[in-house]
């Protein structure tokens, strides 16, 4: 089959690798949507040590099941696996399982590829009415949701009702998507691109703006470096909640004297658990996302043009879609 093989720092290549073999209670997806990540590109740039190459990257995907009891069944793919029977698996908390594992990490390989297998209950079934390109955005859209969720259960109504989402990228829009579909209308986002600024508010109709003077009662870090985790701690009024999403660098950015003399909450959010994927997709399916067109679509073989086009920030769209069955 055909994959995009990250080879080294920025070095992608189009290659012929074997086809994964079918395991058991495991289903073969025919992939014909796959999202870059953020954490895509981190790999892209040789800052992810968990995404060493070679490896096939892409965890954002949609398609369609071949052979076995699934047969032709139209699918969107929950990348997490997690081992089922830890304390964080029995409280529902799956993507805090010590043994999670999520394709496109070793010794899973990813979805920017014509073909994946997965486990049966990690597939998700997608209505004929829901194309299978808004499908592959369940799981950048349930990191979104599950953080949302988080700050939404230790948000204090009576001390503000706006919502800040640093980041403009397509977790950051989700993020302000699913605040909206989980009852908080009041959200900005600040987006320091002015293209994907203006594809934001022309083509998504959302807020959006270069930086911000307000305070807010809930910030979303969808970015996660410094400078940008500085920013949060300004803009947060007292008794607010931070909720920190992005990966971008490891340390430095708290103001935590400023959170501590003013009582504001800090959450650190990863992935999602299987119930805010089943919502998400919920959401997805009966609109309350929106219309999920803020996608650029581009065949496998343009994949390593893509993943250049994003490390030069020429990229309006949100994300682009990958498509390993295009010529």
């Amino acid at each position: 089959m055909k994959a995009l093989v990250y080879e080294g720092v920025e070095t992608l290549r189009i290659r012929e690798v074997a086809k994964p073999e079918v395991g058991r209670d495991q289903s073969l997806v025919r992939i014909l949507a796959s999202g870059i990540c953020g954490s895509d590109m981190h790999a892209y740039l040789g800052h992810d040590d968990r995404r060493p190459a070679p490896l096939i990257l892409g965890h954002e995907a949609a398609g369609v099941v071949e052979g076995g009891i699934r047969d032709g069944e139209r699918v969107t793919i929950n990348p997490l696996v997690s081992c089922g029977v830890c304390t964080a698996c029995a409280a529902g908390r799956q993507n805090l399982c010590p043994e999670r594992m999520i394709i496109s990490m070793p010794p899973r390989e990813g979805a920017f590829a014509q073909y994946v297998v997965m486990h049966n209950d990690n597939l998700i079934p997608v209505p004929d009415a829901v194309t299978l390109e808004k499908a592959a955005l369940a799981e950048p859209l349930s990191v979104s949701w599950h953080s949302a969720r988080l700050g939404l259960a230790a948000w204090d109504r009576a001390l503000g009702s706006s919502a800040l989402v640093v980041g403009g990228g397509a977790i950051g829009l989700a993020a302000a998507l699913a605040l909206k579909a989980q009852g908080l209308e009041d959200v900005t986002i600040t987006e320091p691109n002015d293209a994907r600024r203006g594809f934001l508010t022309d083509q998504c109709g959302q807020q959006a703006v270069s930086s911000s003077g307000e305070q807010f009662a809930i910030v979303i870090d969808a970015v996660g470096y410094a400078a940008t985790r500085a920013f949060a701690s300004a803009r947060c009024s007292p008794g607010g909640v931070i909720v920190h999403i992005g990966l971008g660098e490891d340390l430095g950015g708290l103001d935590v004297r400023r959170m501590t003399l003013q009582e504001i909450t800090f959450i650190g959010t990863y992935a999602y658990t299987p119930q805010d994927f089943r919502d998400t997709c919920a959401a997805i399916f009966d609109g309350s996302l929106g219309a999920l067109d803020w996608t650029e679509k581009r065949s496998l073989d343009a994949g390593p043009q893509a993943f250049a086009d994003l490390r030069a920030g020429s990229v309006a769209a949100p994300k682009i879609i990958l498509r390993p069955w295009d010529d």
